[in-house]
């Protein structure tokens, strides 16, 4: 496919929140040389830019007056093995359970506890995507991109990336400037197996043996129970990040509500469960208007029906104001909010 470049277009089907809004210019290109030369032929800036791929980590106030880049590079292929790690290099435009799905079906872990997370393989580096104790950028070796602003191309090695709890530089300094193409991850064929967060242990002795299959399956399920479809109920996932606090201000809560679940990071720092904290505050199941919080997780805010942008932020930031009156802690959104 030749790339497209479509004006005033419609988000509607490219954000799982599945809310009615347009952009000025829509590129989508699985070339990185079409992508060069077009960002080469036009000055553009990253403020009038959104780099999108499943768009399962957006919600729109309003139409964006910019260029939304899509990018749809497809592959997933071994570049290069290592004693135990194998090296896979995966274009940007595929889904990233697909290639949870590949990893696991070819013996090689690093992603599994990662399964059913929602979005393009381009989007994991920008969100350092993580669930059930692992995060994406231990496994990413590099990451190939093209600048928008210089117009040429790039490999980022995973320290310049600067990971960090659902963070990197692509959503700070860089944020909007560079279109992931590709993604180098670093497997391993002889994997430490991460059970010990959640239901995850029991889930998966309840399926037998202890495998990557077995990991892959038990979060899937536990996913599936716990979080609505997207076709059914559009949302975007875990709207809010657990908040990081110091452990002594965690100790005090936990000295008001001792069922409080904490989950270490270092000597002087935990995270709270956010979706605890929203339950505890009352929110779990509540709607108002067409936004909602969904009824079996609280962390996930759902549209129930021809929801505005507006509404879902109107609703996450009362959520925000009732959990700091009550507890101290001011959540923040996982979810990028334009």
């Amino acid at each position: 496919m030749d790339m497209e470049v479509r004006e005033s277009f419609s988000l509607k089907k490219f954000n799982t929140f599945d809310i009615e809004v347009a952009c000025k210019y829509f590129v989508e290109c699985e070339r990185e040389e079409e992508l060069l030369e077009f960002v080469r032929s036009y000055e553009l800036n990253p403020e009038e830019v959104l780099i999108l791929g499943g768009g399962s980590n957006f919600l729109f106030t309003e139409d964006f007056d910019g260029v939304v880049f899509y990018p749809t590079m497809q592959g997933c292929e071994v570049v290069g093995e290592d004693g135990d790690d194998v090296y896979v290099r995966v274009g940007s435009g595929v889904v990233w359970d697909d290639f949870v799905a590949w990893a696991v079906e070819h013996g090689y872990g690093g992603v599994e506890n990662l399964s059913l997370v929602p979005g393009h393989v381009g989007a994991t580096p920008v969100q350092n995507i993580g669930a059930y104790g692992m995060e994406v950028g231990e496994s990413i070796v590099s990451v190939e991109a093209v600048d928008i602003v210089k117009g040429e191309k790039v490999t980022i090695d995973a320290v310049t990336c600067r990971f960090s709890y659902r963070d990197s530089i692509f959503k700070h300094e860089w944020k909007n400037r560079f279109v992931v193409t590709y993604v180098t991850f670093r497997l391993s064929k002889r994997p430490v197996f991460r059970l010990h967060y959640g239901s995850v242990h029991d889930e998966v002795i309840r399926l037998g043996e202890i495998s990557l299959k077995t990991i892959r399956q038990a979060i899937t399920r536990i996913r599936e129970a716990k979080l609505p479809d997207v076709k059914v109920l559009p949302n975007a996932g875990s709207f809010f990040k657990n908040p990081l606090v110091e452990r002594a201000f965690a100790d005090s809560l936990i000295e008001k509500y001792p069922s409080l679940p904490v989950y270490p990071v270092d000597e002087d720092h935990v995270k709270l469960a956010a979706g605890w904290l929203i339950e505890f505050a009352g929110w779990k199941g509540k709607v108002i208007g067409h936004a909602g919080v969904h009824e079996k997780q609280a962390l996930v805010l759902v549209n129930t029906g021809g929801a505005t942008g507006i509404e879902i932020a109107h609703l996450a930031n009362e959520i925000k104001k009732s959990v700091f009156l009550q507890f101290g802690v001011w959540l923040e959104a996982e979810v990028n909010v334009i």
